[in-house]
């Protein structure tokens, strides 16, 4: 792993940790969050808020099952509707964690390592709140068994050329790549809580999740392996997953969806979207938890918001070209979706999309507003906000199709919002237990980039087992 690696490679003017703490400090630092008896005020406040969210995402999915999906804003010329536009905007949120996992890691990029621990786990939790909008989506969901190849008497067997199971297979490999990951980078930090725990009980849980590990070098050689094999196994799911999900749209015949720059264009707005909600997540850790900007320094969200700045780009590009496809293929249908787009009745959201996702990112060229906190939080809510209102338009902007008698308009229920505002109440909440329970920074893997770390295997000289 990254532990194992020279800090010369390491080309920046400012410290990747701040301070230059001892082995021992963060391990102080990171483990204290995790044991400390009190839990803080603020998080059961939260936990509160997040938590009556949550109860109210299943107790409006518990009606929805009860009445069906004609309690939703959903109609013939809409029929995806809010939920199809909700799935996208979860799974694109989770692309960054892998990125910066996998891809960053396998690149040798030192930076992320302050990050990667808790993008993961959004990643995961992403993940969580995008698989349940299919499934509640089919309106049987008696039958959602039917989505997986399970044998059984009535000798029938899902349609693999629906769009819907891709959706299935490629979320459901992303979550299982994802969570060993995940798992498999926290196993170190595990057994550091293990050996600092003051109870039995402590001592107990931890030992079972650090699953015998003891430090040693056969271990770290085995670990190290394991974690490169999962980095490259994740890192072509990174753009595979978003590229399956944009199929769903490119494989249909209607016009503003029938092209080929789908895939691309989703993959760079996936982790572009997911890069701003780590902005946003990493800067309320700061503040919540001051010592960890020792770790998540401005370098990092400096280099973040390069790469937010990057991949809007890569959107905007999209945008132009979809509009110079129209344009160019002379077909008057798929020129009207473009500007009914622009100029229709739901230009608002267009231009709401196109000033976030562009507009906005285009600060950071600025190296004053790179390093900015308040700029960078404020810039990565709007980003977040831009990328729903990009699968929004994609989706509700088929309000008009081929025939005007069959044109019509789309409008949330309450059941629309109440389940979308759910969403962000179950990721939130399971947010806030991981913070609270889970080191949120890789401790093993900080201790890797810190001055005295040599270039050879160095674990042992640790206390707790990382």
């Amino acid at each position: 792993m990254s532990a194992t690696t020279s800090n010369a490679s390491v080309r920046s003017t400012e410290p990747l940790v701040w301070g230059n703490p001892s082995f021992h400090d963060v391990t102080q630092t990171v483990s204290g969050i995790v044991e400390e008896r009190k839990t803080p005020i603020w998080w059961w406040v939260a936990i509160s808020i997040s938590g009556a969210l949550t109860l109210n995402f299943f107790a409006m999915m518990a009606y929805l099952f009860w009445t069906g999906i004609g309690v939703w804003g959903n109609n013939v010329p809409v029929g995806w509707g809010w939920p199809i536009v909700n799935f996208v905007f979860w799974v694109g949120i989770g692309h960054a964690g892998t990125l910066i996992s996998a891809v960053l890691f396998l690149l040798r990029q030192k930076w992320r390592t302050s990050i990667n621990r808790f993008a993961e786990a959004m990643t995961i939790f992403a993940v969580i709140c995008a698989l349940i909008f299919p499934g509640i989506h089919v309106g049987r969901i008696w039958v959602a068994y039917f989505m997986f190849p399970i044998p059984n008497q009535m000798a029938m067997w899902p349609n693999f050329r629906s769009a819907l199971m891709w959706d299935v297979f490629a979320v459901g490999t992303y979550f299982t790549a994802s969570f060993l990951f995940w798992y498999t980078g926290l196993v170190p930090d595990w057994a550091t809580l293990r050996d600092r725990a003051q109870t039995k009980w402590r001592r107990l849980i931890y030992g079972v999740l650090a699953m015998g590990w003891r430090n040693g070098n056969k271990q770290w050689k085995h670990y190290e392996l394991a974690y490169l094999l999962l980095a490259g196994i994740s890192t072509p799911l990174v753009l595979s997953v978003h590229s399956v999900v944009s199929t769903d749209f490119a494989t249909s015949m209607q016009f503003g969806w029938h092209t080929t720059i789908f895939p691309p264009y989703f993959v760079a707005g996936a982790i572009f979207s997911g890069f701003g909600m780590v902005m946003t997540l990493a800067i309320l850790a700061r503040i919540v938890y001051p010592p960890v900007k020792n770790y998540m320094t401005v370098t990092t969200l400096e280099r973040m918001a390069k790469v937010i700045m990057l991949t809007g780009m890569m959107v905007g590009y999209a945008y132009i070209t979809e509009f110079f496809m129209a344009y160019y293929s002379g077909n008057k249908y798929e020129q009207f979706v473009f500007v009914n787009r622009m100029f229709g009745p739901y230009a608002w959201a267009y231009w709401i999309m196109f000033s976030c996702n562009v507009i906005i990112p285009q600060i950071f060229w600025s190296k004053k507003m790179r390093t900015s906190i308040p700029v960078l939080f404020v810039a990565s809510i709007f980003v977040n906000i831009g990328m729903w209102f990009e699968r929004f338009v994609i989706v509700i902007t088929m309000h008009r199709d081929f025939l005007p008698s069959s044109w019509g308009m789309f409008k949330p229920t309450i059941y629309d919002i109440g389940i979308f505002a759910g969403s962000f109440g179950l990721f939130f909440t399971l947010f806030l237990l991981f913070l609270r329970f889970v080191p949120m920074i890789a401790m093993s893997e900080i201790k890797g980039v810190l001055p005295q770390a040599q270039v050879k295997h160095h674990h042992g000289h640790d206390e707790g087992g990382a």
